[in-house]
Formats: structure tokens, sequence, C-alpha cells
């Protein structure tokens, strides 16, 4: 009985090789001799013959050739599938590859990976949000209150500035972001001139949010234009104009302008109604106003002078 349990437990001498051995060690020789037609260098260190084996064994359960090669080709595309989607879904390969995507940042969404802004050392404080992002002014009334990173607008706008040297005039200026009497804002410096029939400097911001669907907005719900400003002078008050571009002004020089009259040194809330809009050059002046806008511009213009402009805030406002 005892020698019949016994034979259920094979015993191993030192010099007993089974079947199984024998065939794994001929296995083994093969390979030796496959590296060494290769030219490949085969070290095996006693500590890591047990790793050898296990993975000489497992290269070995393929059926054919084709399938190892198959088994991995089919384990490495699923890698690779996998590293593709994550490349994809950053914005490495692909469609998404070719988009900037530093000008795609969302209202909630903070700054991760792309370069910094040349222009301030906190970066990214050039960069637009998507369109998703923004609210347009027909429906919020905010054209802008400078919580965007200039030169764009609250409302998914740029501004920009303008001179008279664009019809040969000879005034000048530039147009900044800056924190100025307290408050942030686009401050417009420049000199104004009347040599060569010229004498504007301003600052202008189409309206439309998406202009590949319209150039327009509807600002009809609205009573008027708001503006808050801070300018410096030696006067005692100083001129400026808002000027509003809508579908009947197809001139260059064509607008509806309104004036208002603001004091140097302090920062003022000047409020211009749709009646206070009178229409000029071809087009505005015979068609009665409607706000229907494409553009609007805070302009000094027709007086020769040194400018200095702030703008703290503009929209659209209603009478409560």
């Amino acid at each position: 009985r005892r020698r019949r349990q016994r034979s259920n437990y094979p015993l191993y001498s030192v010099g007993h090789r089974t079947n199984n051995e024998k065939l794994m060690m001929m296995k083994q020789q093969t390979i030796l001799l496959l590296l060494s037609s290769a030219g490949i260098s085969a070290f095996q260190s006693s500590s890591s013959t047990l790793a050898t084996q296990r993975c000489q064994t497992n290269a070995f359960q393929s059926s054919s050739p084709l399938q190892l090669s198959k088994d991995t080709t089919t384990s490495s595309s699923k890698g690779d599938n996998k590293a593709m989607a994550f490349l994809r879904k950053v914005g490495r390969v692909g469609g998404a590859a070719n988009m900037d995507f530093a000008n795609a940042m969302g209202i909630d969404e903070s700054p991760s990976g792309g370069t910094k802004s040349s222009h301030h050392e906190d970066g990214f404080k050039h960069v637009k949000k998507s369109k998703a992002a923004y609210t347009s002014c027909e429906v919020s009334g905010i054209i802008d209150d400078m919580t965007d990173p200039f030169p764009f607008t609250s409302s998914g706008s740029q501004w920009v500035g303008i001179t008279d040297r664009i019809m040969g005039g000879q005034s000048s200026g530039s147009l900044s972001r800056e924190s100025i009497a307290g408050k942030e804002a686009n401050v417009l410096r420049g000199t104004v001139s009347l040599d060569n029939n010229g004498g504007v400097v301003q600052m202008a911001t189409d309206l439309a949010l998406d202009p590949s669907v319209d150039v327009f907005v509807d600002a009809s719900e609205f009573d008027g234009v708001e503006v808050e400003v801070y300018c410096e002078g030696t006067e005692v008050s100083e001129k400026f104009n808002v000027h509003l571009r809508n579908p009947s002004c197809d001139r260059q020089n064509s607008s509806y302008r309104a004036t208002f009259e603001v004091r140097p040194g302090q920062w003022a809330m000047v409020r211009l109604p749709w009646d206070a809009f009178a229409g000029y050059g071809a087009g505005p002046e015979v068609t009665p106003f409607v706000p229907i806008l494409r553009r609007l511009g805070i302009v000094s213009i027709g007086e020769a002078k040194d400018v200095v402009l702030a703008v703290g805030k503009v929209g659209f406002y209603n009478v409560i």
C-alpha cells in the first residue's frame, strides 16, 4: 500500500529527467543555436533561468509562427489603438491636431499644456475661448466688461485701433489694456491731426459672435448704448463719439453717430438712447436708424488734440 501511494507522487533525482524536461531542454538548445547563428550573444544567469524558461514556454505555446505573429500583432494593435485613442482625445493626432486648442478655452477651463504667451509672464493672457463659451451681446446686453484677455471682448469679438491713416490722414494712436484710475480698461492713446482731411482715432469692434451665421446683432430689445469712460485732458469737458454701423452703412465713412461729453480725471457712465444717433454719409443720411448692428466704435474725431480715452465697460441698456 505504501508503495502504491508513493507511486502517485513521483520522486526525482538530480540526474533524472522526465520527458517534459527533455523536451524543454531540446527547445532551449534549439533557441540558443538560433541565437548564436544570428550573432546574438545568449547569456543566462542562474537567477534568470526560471524566467527564461517561462518566456520560452509561453512562446512555444503558439501553434505556429503565423499564430505567434498574429497574436503579437493583435496585442500590439490593441495597445496602439488605446494609445492612438488617447492621443486623438488630447488633440495630438488626427483632425484635432490641426486645431489651435490654445484658442479654445472654455469659461471654467484652466490652461493645461501648450506654450505661454510672450506678452505676459503668467501665460495664456491672449487666448480666446471657443464660441460656445461666449454669450452674444444680443442676449446679455454686454459687449465688453473687460473680463476677457485683450484684445478679445466678453461677447466673443475683438477690439481694433483705427486712425485716419487708412484714408491718408496723419493721426496716430495705440490701443492697449491697462489699469487706469483704479479700473481695468481699454486705453486709446493718440494724437488727432486734421492734416490731409484727417482727424480720427478710435477703438472699434464688430458685434456678431459668429459672423459666419450673421454679421449683425439685433439690439432692438434694448433702449440704447452705455459706455463707462475715463479721459485725460486740459479742458473742463472732453467730447467723444460713439459710431454704430448697420445694414444702411455700406460706405467706409458712413455711420450713425452720437456725441457725449465727460469731465477729465473721473470715471463716468454715459447712456446714449437710440434716438441720439444721427446718420452720417451715404445711406444713413436718408435712412432712419434701426438698431440692427454690425460694428461699434468709440471715437475722438474732428478736433486736433492729444487723446487719452479709457473704456471700462460698454454694452446695451434698458430703462427700468
